[in-house]
């Protein structure tokens, strides 16, 4: 059986850190509390349009835009949260007004929303999407879809009060 030695330097260095470690408050090793905020995406205010109108569907339909709004910190699924979703379809472009359009979360965070196919623009299948109710910071997304022949995608707010 071997003995474990200790150097001078070990022991001090030991010794140091257990009393910044008592000094500081700590117990159990530090971690981070809950869910971080979503960051904005590169590219994703493009074509955004302010204050675009609640439908119950963009266009003739057969895509679906779904998701969900938690909040930052405790995940807490947010109702009754704004979401505008545009994209290049096969109705029109994203900069285009009707290819534009906005739901609510339900009471339960979720958000579902029918749009046209989306086509690839710029080489990308991709939808845009904005979360821009008050009381949390703007937040735009930019998720690309696996494959232009996908009939859905699923897209996820983490909010930070504004």
């Amino acid at each position: 059986m071997s003995i474990p030695s200790f150097s001078r330097r070990g022991l001090v260095l030991t010794g140091a850190s257990a009393a910044l470690t008592a000094a500081s408050g700590l117990r159990l090793p530090a971690h981070a509390a809950g869910l971080a905020p979503t960051s904005s995406m590169r590219g994703g205010a493009n074509n955004d349009l302010p204050g675009a109108e609640i439908v119950e569907r963009i266009g003739g339909g057969g895509f679906w835009m779904t998701g969900s709004v938690r909040r930052a910190g405790d995940g807490a699924l947010l109702a009754g949260q704004r979401i505008q979703i545009w994209a290049h379809t096969t109705e029109g472009h994203e900069r285009d007004p009707h290819s534009h359009g906005a739901t609510l979360t339900d009471e339960s965070g979720i958000f579902r929303l029918e749009m046209p196919q989306i086509v690839p623009a710029f080489g990308q299948p991709h939808g845009h999407l904005a979360h821009d109710s008050g009381g949390f910071k703007t937040v735009f997304l930019r998720p690309v879809m696996a494959s232009a022949r996908d009939t859905s995608l699923d897209a996820h707010f983490i909010l930070e009060p504004a």
